[in-house]
């Protein structure tokens, strides 16, 4: 009579309670609107759609994964700005990357110019190796000047054309896009040298 009860008794018990549904007054609102028809129908296709089982879940997402990728390498070449990545979205890093395809840099001769001056030191005459050293300083220091420049003229322009857009990181952005060969750019240049971005 006062015994305990077995936790087998206690789970169906639970399970018996669970099954019921709860009574509920007939006056009182349900806590949300009815759904509209297609949207009923679109959450009952996206549940016949969903994977049965991980692995064909995992599946589904590697295959997502990779149309993505593909989509975000077209609009890299393009220009598309519905797929370009985060970092190169919105019309401030238009117009950083528009700048600064549209002049010339120094930092984007500074691949080529670093091989001719590492071919210079490795040859024995020590008149050279010394040569290629005012070299390495000269490029050095015609890289942050030119940096410097193109940060200030930026920056100008940016408050003038964007007076309420958010402006943080377009200056470094511009400035790393410059360390690279025009060429192997990414997103592609949309302007040509000389043209007014």
């Amino acid at each position: 009579m006062f015994r305990s009860r077995s936790k087998d008794e206690q789970a169906t018990v639970a399970k018996m309670t669970a099954d019921q549904p709860q009574p509920r007054d007939p006056q009182a609102p349900k806590g949300r609107p009815t759904p509209k028809r297609s949207e009923a129908q679109s959450g009952r296709r996206s549940l016949a759609s969903t994977p049965t089982n991980r692995k064909d879940g995992a599946k589904r997402q590697r295959e997502a994964r990779r149309e993505a990728l593909a989509r975000q390498r077209e609009a890299l070449a393009s220009g598309d700005e519905r797929y370009l990545p985060a970092r190169d979205k919105g019309p401030v890093r238009r117009f950083a990357r528009n700048f600064v395809d549209s002049r010339f840099a120094v930092a984007e001769f500074f691949l080529p110019l670093a091989v001719l001056i590492l071919v210079l030191s490795m040859l024995p005459s020590p008149a050279i190796k010394n040569i290629s050293l005012l070299l390495w300083l000269g490029v050095i220091v015609m890289i942050v000047i030119d940096s410097f420049g193109i940060s200030f003229r930026l920056k100008k322009q940016l408050r003038t054309r964007f007076p309420d857009e958010n402006l943080r990181g377009a200056v470094p952005y511009a400035l790393m896009r410059t360390l690279q060969m025009r060429r192997l750019r990414l997103p592609k240049p949309q302007v040509k040298r000389g043209e007014r971005p």
